[in-house]
């Protein structure tokens, strides 16, 4: 029987050493296909259509609101746009608004996100030309909301043949060309193998359109994590840049910062996999049974008491979860009704979850928060590293951060498989020396009551670990990132398979 390395092993431990890369580990599994692709399922119809990159911006535009905030609520005026719905099922009505400035006409190009030989999406619809015009920005609301009240330019009633995904609208002004995103999830009702989660609570909390409107902005400071500020789901999204540069975010929230290279290399690999919005959890807790797998993924830092309590009892009826996410519902929100009285279109923070949410993931975020680190295998003969080659004190480098899980929970059986230290002194754009506030993250395993497991992965950036799809920029905050490793792809196909 192996040694499990407990949460009472880890606190009197201490911090386990961070050990690098090592080259002979990796030899073990190259050249390894990482997953049998499956014979027959939607996505593997669906991924053996033709694909297209057309659904990569060209011409991008944006006008930074103030100087002093230059990389902050940057929107593209000459066209920006959001919908109705965070996710919208067949045969349902999605109305899409535009504004465009000054007045042109503009198209929508409408595409399914995946893998598609490679391409990363497939154009599904095409709009227009329609006319468009400018649309006011809305005067500041109760604790500094923004919410649009603007005129539809287009409904699309959602065809039953769109499979569940994230779609992107490519929106074009004709005028000069200029172009943006809006985005929305396509879901079902389907049985499938894996839920994958995107967190569009955490988008919005961190949407600053139009200018300094986040949830972290009080009009006075732009780190306030207090409540007392509203964001609304009305509005588009400004492009965010606080750890990349990142382009392809305008409009469409962070899905191509965390989420994207797991969407492309799940579909690469033939999984059955369904999508689903914060938003859907939260409402529906029925529908997180009709997986075996539910997958949180990125930066999922913002949840509802609703969310957490449907999450904890599909663990309780057998579902398995793996949060392949760092900061992970660290901050309680309440949702409020949207001007016209529409529930749930607004949001402030709510406090912190009692209990902790480390008795749901395993872990939670521990101070100092944020940093990075090499993800360093402490249980080598751990499931999760079986065909990996991987031995104790082997890392994946600077896997670990932007923000990470700490402070293990003490659940019966739970096992640390991966720990050490972090450091937040290494900024990328600046040689001004900083002080190391470090901390220990911790990822994790536990089991569930009915054979089920729930596994912490303890970073943001697992996915960058599984991927390089087209268009997807990787950030070098803290550590250095060094893409897709045979060994981390091994262990998700492990974590998704035992889920079957």
């Amino acid at each position: 029987m192996r040694h499990q390395t407990t949460r009472r092993d880890f606190l009197a431990a201490g911090a386990a050493s961070t050990v690098g890369f090592s080259p002979k580990s990796l030899g073990a599994v190259s050249g390894q296909t990482t997953v049998p692709r499956e014979a027959d399922n939607p996505v593997v119809r669906e991924n053996a259509k033709s694909g297209t990159r057309d659904w990569l911006l060209g011409k991008t535009a944006v006008s930074p609101p103030d100087p002093l905030w230059h990389m902050y609520g940057l929107r593209s005026q000459a066209i920006e746009g959001f919908c109705s719905r965070a996710s919208v099922a067949a045969s349902e009505e999605l109305q899409v608004y535009v504004s465009t400035t000054p007045e042109s006409k503009f198209t929508v190009d409408v595409f399914r996100m995946g893998y598609y030989g490679g391409a990363g999406g497939r154009k599904v619809a095409s709009f227009g030309p329609l006319q468009g015009h400018p649309q006011l920005a809305p005067s500041q609301g109760p604790n500094r909301v923004m919410e649009c009240q603007w005129s539809p330019s287009l409904k699309i009633e959602i065809p039953s043949d769109w499979l569940s995904g994230v779609y992107l609208g490519k929106l074009r002004e004709l005028r000069t060309g200029t172009e943006s995103y809006i985005i929305f999830i396509v879901r079902d009702e389907r049985r499938a193998d894996y839920l994958f989660q995107c967190s569009d609570m955490t988008w919005q909390a961190y949407n600053r359109w139009p200018s300094q409107h986040s949830l972290y902005c009080n009009g006075t400071r732009d780190n306030h994590v207090g409540s007392g500020v509203d964001v609304s789901v009305d509005r588009p999204y400004g492009k965010y840049t606080q750890l990349v540069d990142q382009p392809l975010t305008l409009g469409s929230g962070e899905w191509f910062l965390w989420e994207y290279p797991l969407a492309y290399w799940m579909e690469q690999q033939g999984y059955d996999v369904s999508y689903l919005s914060n938003w859907d959890t939260h409402a529906d807790p029925e529908g997180l049974r009709r997986a075996k797998g539910f997958l949180s993924v990125g930066h999922d830092e913002y949840w509802t008491p609703e969310m957490f309590a449907n999450v904890k009892n599909a663990i309780q009826r057998g579902v398995n979860v793996a949060f392949l996410s760092g900061n992970s519902v660290f901050c309680k929100i309440r949702l409020k009704p949207g001007i016209g009285g529409q529930a749930n279109r607004v949001f402030e923070r709510d406090g912190r979850f009692q209990p902790r949410e480390n008795t749901l993931i395993g872990a939670h975020s521990a101070g100092p928060v944020i940093g990075g680190a090499d993800w360093t295998c402490v249980q080598p003969d751990h499931w999760l590293f079986s065909g990996t080659g991987m031995k104790q004190g082997d890392g994946i480098r600077g896997l670990v951060g932007w923000e990470f899980h700490g402070d293990p929970a003490d659940i019966p059986g739970l096992e640390i498989v991966a720990t050490g230290p972090t450091d937040n002194r290494r900024f990328p754009d600046t040689q001004e020396p900083r002080p190391n506030r470090s901390g220990v993250y911790t990822s994790t395993v536990y089991p569930g009551p009915r054979g089920n497991f729930v596994f912490n992965a303890a970073t943001c950036w697992w996915a960058d670990g599984l991927s390089s799809p087209p268009g997807y920029l990787r950030s070098q905050w803290y550590q250095p990132r060094h893409g897709p490793d045979e060994r981390l792809q091994r262990m998700t196909a492990n974590l998704l398979a035992r889920m079957q």
